[in-house]
């Protein structure tokens, strides 16, 4: 079972890497001061899954932080990388 800082590492990963709505990372990941960006929401969203929430609701919850809370609108791609990171949320954290 990994660690705190292991599961923190492996969500950032996949934040970084399926979600990024802002768009910071580049060809060598994101920026280092910009690591914790979106923490918060991807802790709200496992959280959201470990009750018990359904990857539907996880879904709509990244897709309105995106569109509304950040104000940056949809874009064409945004339901699609919100899909694939509450499915790799709930495969890599919540599989045991």
């Amino acid at each position: 079972m990994p660690g705190m800082s292991e599961d923190l590492n492996i969500l950032r990963d996949i934040g970084w890497r399926l979600w990024d709505p802002i768009g910071l990372s580049g060809p060598d990941g994101p920026p280092p001061e910009a690591m914790d960006e979106y923490d918060s929401y991807l802790l709200e969203a496992v959280g959201m899954l470990r009750n018990g929430r359904s990857l539907q609701d996880v879904i709509a919850m990244l897709v309105d932080i995106e569109s509304e809370h950040m104000a940056l609108g949809m874009s064409p791609d945004s339901e699609e990388r919100a899909t694939q990171t509450a499915l790799e949320l709930r495969q890599t954290l919540l599989t045991p």
